[in-house]
């Protein structure tokens, strides 16, 4: 008789890609990644690093990013939204810091709020007003082409196999 194999549903199931460490990047890790401090309110990105298993998440909150609810000795507690169904459930979990980094998904926002706050004190100096708005990317400037010198005809190249 013919035996099948199963699917199989573990915790890890589905991980040899998503957790594997990229070329050239396997072996410890780096001091740097335990200097790190986190505050509570900072956003953090879950990256699962496969080379530590203690700490480690669950793959649905791989690639997530989160905000600090607390901070322990060696790990960080990330609030993170989850989608169930139809619905959006923040779940609280606590992630080894070797999970985590911190997330540039803010520095955009801040740079903007800085920017937004010097243009307001120029207009109270000046009383120019400044558009603080993001404005979607307008289309080209219209331009009119010249055909003062003759125009060139492009034409392909006919194939020819090497072999």
């Amino acid at each position: 008789q013919r035996v099948e194999m199963v699917n199989s549903y573990g915790y890890r199931s589905s991980t040899r890609d998503l957790f594997a460490k990229q070329f050239r990047k396997k072996g410890m890790e780096h001091l740097s990644t335990y200097l790190i401090t986190y505050k509570v309110g900072d956003y953090v990105d879950i990256k699962v690093n496969g080379g530590i298993h203690k700490g480690m998440p669950h793959k649905t909150y791989h690639g997530r990013t989160g905000r600090v609810f607390n901070v322990t000795k060696r790990a960080v507690g990330v609030e993170v939204n989850k989608q169930v169904g139809g619905r959006i459930i923040p779940k609280r979990i606590h992630v080894r810091v070797e999970h985590v980094r911190k997330s540039r998904c803010r520095e955009d926002f801040l740079r903007r709020v800085k920017e937004n706050d010097k243009a307001i004190q120029e207009y109270k100096k000046t009383g120019v007003k400044v558009q603080l708005k993001r404005q979607p990317q307008q289309p080209r400037e219209a331009n009119v082409v010249s055909l003062k010198k003759q125009p060139v005809t492009i034409t392909p190249l006919k194939y020819d196999p090497m072999y």
